[in-house]
């Protein structure tokens, strides 16, 4: 496939791409804050419709747990003062000395509430975890479905590891955002108004003293927001960057060293990790601010408190015991205030994360034709006046392209890079739409169908071996899921492929791993030839299918393939024009159009384009020995 565009993703990695090294290019190098940070958390809102119920009760749960939590400091408050004046009567000699009774009601009574504040919040931490969970597995699942929606163009745009970050470190972000966040903004909100009553009901005076600093806190808090929010979002952005390249190199990592890339890799790693460093360290740095100054002007607070409060208990309008109340009151009344500047910042990263989401869930999808079954193939299939350019590109690729072709011909395309044989296979399948023009099967525009129903009509059999993590037997399968393990094993037979699984360690049931280096490439590309036996599609279409075997076993294939191609319609594109002479028909692509078609003797007797393109490769070898 070497005429194939070139992307983001198919580019060694490590070297440079406009002007830079890896993928830190494009909208991954914007600095700009979330566009829309209110319409993604009313997205995300839609998401946690149906747990309404509960997080109702989360919500009456936090409720109550505050509300027991800040009766707290009234008992201590109140046993304070019985102990003050309880020891004052002892020195006077006017009262009968500490009331410990009365001490240990109140003492019971603070640990039944504190108990109860522990349990309920237990409680809805519990509820909150299993919401957040649940969301966060209903993003996921609909992010895989939109991976599998999405035209293949929208991943020529973008790298596999920006889509990765999106669906792992953006889901992830708003999985600890709903689980930490929601429910402690509703315990710091339950909190402030909780104890600005119980100080109001204790002494208004000493109650306005202590909320006086609240504006001043909360006018810090929004400046300091709002210069964080740009860099919460950029380092968002370069965290997909960072993994983008990571995952490229990763995958690439033979070439690289092949290569002796090493130090270009390192060097770009380090450009845009440096870059991340730099977002995140604003970021960190920003939040990081708001708790100390939360934690100063809390300080202050207590200064306030413990000043005024001691000269009204000197002029007898207040009790003792109220200045220890509002001392506990002022530090949890600081508490969510420190909780709020904390939630405030998983909240950047929040609205960051969830725009980066939706803002994938929101791309244009393939579009859909009616869901109309594709009646039984016969294999017949016409090009007429296919016209296609790529839709980020304004570049025509297939100009007029024109053919016909027969059920169970084999036709064979050839051409030099990038005339545009890989392309024309894609649109066959509907990878891409065309830009003008048809491509009809048994007389049905493929564009009035959906895209599956043409592309089971098809096997495919690339260049690129593609292999997944499991068994042989199971990527066989992958052709055709109900398939039997006799099936399995006559389609790997047909393929060639039977006598190298059977000196493999357990055979059919022999693990590929991750990255499919545990077996040659030419043993990948004899399993992808049998996943296609075993599909037994009419129409075949086989990218350079064998390039990757040795010469033996390239003669053993093609004996396979001839007795699979029988009665099927063929698309083989191949470099090597000798394997294609028994061709019914061979197509020879020049610039997106057919400049020349016919029999491999025919052509051969025009003694024009397909003969000197089939002469100069045996010229090659001349030259070679």
């Amino acid at each position: 496939m070497a005429e194939e565009r070139k992307t983001p993703r198919t580019a060694q990695p490590g070297i440079a791409r406009r002007g830079g090294f890896g993928p830190g290019s494009g909208a991954a190098m914007s600095g700009e804050r979330a566009k829309d940070a209110k319409g993604a958390f009313g997205k995300l809102l839609r998401y946690l419709r149906p747990y309404r119920p509960t997080l109702v009760l989360v919500l009456l749960l936090a409720v109550t747990s505050t509300v027991f939590g800040v009766l707290g400091p009234r008992q201590i408050g109140d046993a304070t003062t019985l102990l003050a004046n309880g020891i004052l009567g002892k020195i006077t000699g006017a009262g009968g000395g500490i009331d410990f009774s009365a001490i240990g009601v109140l003492m019971a009574k603070l640990i039944a509430l504190y108990g109860l504040s522990a349990l309920f919040s237990f409680l809805q931490g519990y509820l909150m975890a299993g919401v957040a969970t649940k969301v966060a597995y209903q993003l996921r699942s609909s992010l895989l479905q939109k991976v599998n929606r999405l035209p293949v163009a929208y991943f020529n745009r973008n790298s596999h590891g920006d889509v990765l970050s999106r669906i792992t470190n953006d889901v992830d972000t708003l999985n600890q955002s709903l689980n930490q966040g929601v429910s402690s903004m509703i315990t710091s909100v339950t909190t402030i108004l909780g104890i600005t009553i119980m100080m109001f009901t204790a002494s208004w005076r000493m109650a306005l003293a202590a909320i006086c600093v609240i504006p001043v806190i909360m006018g810090m808090l929004m400046l300091v927001l709002k210069a964080s929010q740009k860099y919460f979002t950029r380092q968002q952005q370069m965290l997909g960057t960072v993994n983008g390249q990571v995952e490229e190199t990763y995958a690439g990592h033979t070439v690289v060293k092949a290569f002796g890339a090493e130090a270009q890799v390192i060097k770009a790693f380090d450009d845009e990790n440096k870059k991340l460093y730099r977002a995140a360290w604003k970021a960190q740095f920003l939040s990081g601010v708001m708790q100390p100054i939360t934690v100063f002007l809390g300080n202050l607070n207590y200064v306030v408190v413990c000043i005024y409060g001691a000269a009204l208990v000197a002029g007898g309008s207040l009790d003792i015991g109220k200045i220890t109340e509002f001392i506990m009151y002022i530090r949890q009344f600081n508490q969510p205030f420190m909780q709020m500047a904390q939630i405030m910042n998983i909240f950047q990263q929040t609205a960051a994360a969830a725009e980066r989401v939706f803002e994938f869930l929101e791309e244009a999808e393939e579009s859909t034709a009616a869901p109309a079954a594709l009646p039984p193939v016969q294999g017949n299939v016409r090009f007429a006046h296919v016209r296609f350019g790529y839709e980020d590109s304004d570049e025509i690729v297939i100009k007029d392209f024109n053919a016909e072709i027969r059920a169970g011909q084999k036709i064979a395309i050839v051409g030099p890079t990038g005339a545009g044989k890989t392309t024309l296979v894609k649109l066959l399948m509907r990878f891409h739409d065309l830009t003008q023009g048809e491509i009809l099967i048994d007389g049905h525009n493929i564009a009035d169908y959906p895209r599956q129903e043409i592309r089971k009509a098809m096997g495919m059999v690339l260049q690129d071996a593609w292999l997944t993590n499991a068994s042989i037997a199971d990527n066989i399968r992958y052709g055709r899921l109900d398939a039997t393990d006799e099936q399995v094993k006559a389609a790997a037979k047909a393929a060639q492929a039977h006598s190298f699984i059977r000196a493999l360690p357990e055979g059919y049931r022999f693990q590929i791993n991750e990255e499919a280096n545990n077996i040659s490439q030419g043993q990948k590309q004899l399993l992808t030839i049998a996943r296609a036996v075993l599909a037994d599609n009419r129409i075949l279409i086989l990218d350079e299918a064998t390039s990757s075997v040795d010469t033996r076993t390239e003669i053993l294939i093609q004996k396979a393939m001839d007795h699979l191609m029988e009665g099927r319609t063929s698309f083989i594109i191949a470099h090597r024009l000798s394997t294609i002479r028994n061709a019914d028909l061979i197509l020879c692509l020049d610039h997106g159009d057919i400049v020349e078609q016919g029999s491999h003797e025919e052509l051969i007797a025009q003694n024009g384009f397909y003969a000197r393109l089939y002469n100069s490769q045996f010229e090659h070898l001349k030259q070679a020995g």
